[in-house]
């Protein structure tokens, strides 16, 4: 998880789901009404949020279409937050939030993104559960917990015969939801979908124009967003981008590239205190330590870690800079096999499959993955040699490799539309890597300038020391300062 403010969602949606982890243009498959201009909506009737939320968030429910092929037909519900800008006088319009995911509520993230007041005095910030999720008509699998957490965290495999047994688990995980009481949402609960719930959200504010503020799968959201409703948008801003075709299965095996690129971080802060870790005096020795210790546990868990959560974990704590400590003293427990320390992801409240279930009807709804076991099995050894970290973890089985296909032709992402997107990337992201940013960043082409961070961790703005980075995003929300060309911001360490 990035962010401490996730901590808390990750309460929400459950800690073992959200640990383990992240074409053709529409004309045929965007309905003619929709983008010649959404219906007029009355005000939304703002009231108590649905769960316990800071007492300034009030909250709404939309009733959205759930085919927009079909606007006057079936509607699901999307539940909307909305934080109100203090300074009325100041205010410019309002500002939607996603947090990623996909499959992450967003109905409490304007009251736990501690954004810089000056942003919050310039709009109403607006969160929402997207279609599927959390209060907004969601859906289930009826997954256990651990079903939820081989959803996105399957075996590491090691061979082709580990790869043909989780296709058989991944063929019953994506049969169970295709069956499910809520199964006749999948075609639906899609990213572009979600984009147009989006504008149905920006004509109940009763705003001509929206900005928008999404991270990790959330840019994802955003470049669909300007796609289909280009001059919909005011200020727009993608914090560690997806390429631009999604959250694919390409974008998936990038993240063992991404892992590659990102562990020098982690193996030189771990050497830097070698007699405090005993992980090895040089980042080459750190390195060295990761096969034997996750081939061990492949083979004899420690405290309930197996060589996959081994993986998962030090994945998921390579996003942040606050997690480099206790992932080393993670490491050195294992080593010698005592408990690890709290991972922070045990969460609380009741169980909920929902996480899991929406991750998979939006990736797996948004693109056709392959599904010849074949492919999986050759990913998975050519990923092995080429990324040997974390290649094989990355390229293996999922879901999606017997799901329906996607009801519509996938969005493009072009450079069709006004000069309003300000991309954010941190070069050494293990989870969104800098070569799909970079390739959203040319399709968007004028529309976009893109500032890149000299940092490691995913998710620029905010989660980092880097003022550079910083204030190109809060500057932009508030003043409309844009840069005249891409822009680089070189490594700044915290003071002391």
């Amino acid at each position: 998880m990035r962010r401490t403010w996730l901590a808390a969602l990750a309460v929400t949606v459950g800690a073992a789901a959200v640990a383990s982890g992240v074409s053709q243009m529409v004309t045929a498959g965007t309905p003619s009404r929709s983008q010649a201009g959404s219906p007029s909506r009355p005000p939304l009737r703002w009231g108590a949020c649905p769960s316990p939320t800071e007492a300034a968030l009030r909250c709404a429910k939309l009733a959205v279409p759930l085919d927009y092929r079909h606007p006057d037909g079936r509607t699901i519900d999307v539940e909307v937050s909305r934080l109100a800008s203090t300074k009325p006088a100041e205010k410019r319009g309002v500002l939607l939030l996603n947090p990623g995911g996909p499959g992450l509520p967003g109905l409490p993230v304007p009251a736990l993104m501690k954004l810089p007041q000056k942003v919050r005095d310039r709009y109403d910030v607006i969160g929402f559960d997207p279609r599927g999720v959390g209060h907004s008509t969601p859906l289930t699998c009826n997954f256990t917990p651990a079903q939820s957490g081989v959803v996105s965290t399957p075996p590491n495999p090691g061979s082709a015969a580990d790869v043909a047994e989780q296709a058989a688990t991944a063929k019953r995980l994506a049969t169970q939801c295709t069956t499910s009481k809520t199964a006749s949402l999948l075609p639906y609960i899609t990213t572009a979908n979600t984009a147009r719930d989006m504008d149905r959200i920006r004509a109940a504010l009763g705003v001509p124009k929206i900005s928008y503020y999404g991270e990790s799968y959330g840019t994802y959201l955003g470049a669909v967003y300007t796609a289909l409703f280009p001059h919909r948008g005011d200020r727009i801003v993608l914090d560690s981008s997806l390429p631009p075709e999604g959250y694919d299965v390409d974008a998936l095996r990038s993240q063992s590239a991404g892992f590659e690129s990102r562990f020098p971080d982690f193996a030189k802060f771990a050497a830097s205190a070698a007699q405090r870790y005993h992980l090895g005096s040089t980042p080459a020795a750190v390195r060295e330590k990761y096969f034997p210790l996750a081939a061990r546990l492949d083979h004899t868990p420690v405290q309930g870690y197996d060589g996959t959560a081994f993986r998962a974990v030090t994945a998921g704590m390579l996003q942040a800079d606050s997690e480099l400590a206790k992932l080393a003293e993670t490491w050195h427990a294992l080593d010698t096999n005592q408990p690890p320390p709290d991972s922070g992801g045990t969460g609380g409240g009741a169980y909920s499959d929902n996480y899991p279930a929406a991750y998979l009807g939006v990736i797996c709804g948004d693109s056709r993955w392959p599904t010849s076991l074949a492919t999986y099995q050759h990913n998975v050894a050519v990923d092995r040699v080429r990324h040997p970290m974390y290649g094989a973890f990355a390229a293996n089985i999922r879901p999606c490799a017997f799901w329906p296909a996607p009801a519509e032709p996938k969005v493009k992402i072009t450079d069709r539309g006004p000069s309003d997107v300000l991309m954010v990337q941190n070069i050494r992201d293990p989870a969104t890597p800098l070569s799909g940013a970079l390739r959203t960043r040319r399709a968007l082409g004028e529309r976009a300038r893109m500032v890149s961070v000299d940092q490691g961790g995913h998710v620029a703005y905010l989660s980092g020391s880097n003022d550079c980075g910083n204030d190109a995003v809060t500057d932009y929300l508030v003043s409309g300062k844009w840069p005249a060309h891409d822009t680089y911001c070189p490594a700044q360490h915290a003071a002391p």
